[in-house]
């Protein structure tokens, strides 16, 4: 069973930079493709970017493109989501997920999720 556990997020100004962390434990890492997604109040939960198992592919949301990078670091069994020149519409709460071999931008493909992270923008 595989455990993911969210953390960094927090409010920010716009125009600032936050860096998220997800952890991830009880599976070897490199089985694991990784996602972040994000949940505001009454909408859906969406994409937002993508890692392959070994990050040598990445994928990201339009509204992201430019401003946020996702990582992974396999020997630490982490991913990350730099996120930079953040809007008052990034506002949400940001989850990283995981999914067996494969990425995906469905949430609904995912197997694991963490506990979420909220993120605040003010503008």
């Amino acid at each position: 069973q595989v455990q993911l556990v969210d953390s960094g997020g927090g409010l920010v100004q716009a125009g600032g930079s936050l860096r998220l962390s997800c952890a991830a434990s009880g599976r070897t890492f490199s089985d694991l493709a990784m996602g972040w997604f994000r949940q505001a109040p009454g909408k859906e939960r969406e994409f937002v970017a993508g890692i392959s198992r070994y990050g040598g592919s990445t994928n990201y949301a339009d509204s992201v493109k430019g401003r946020f990078t996702i990582s992974r670091d396999n020997a630490n069994n982490t991913v990350y989501l730099q996120m930079t020149s953040l809007k008052p519409e990034d506002t949400a709460v940001y989850y990283c997920a995981a999914r067996l071999w494969v990425g995906s931008r469905r949430p609904n493909e995912y197997e694991y999720w963490g506990q979420g992270t909220q993120v605040t923008v003010s503008s």
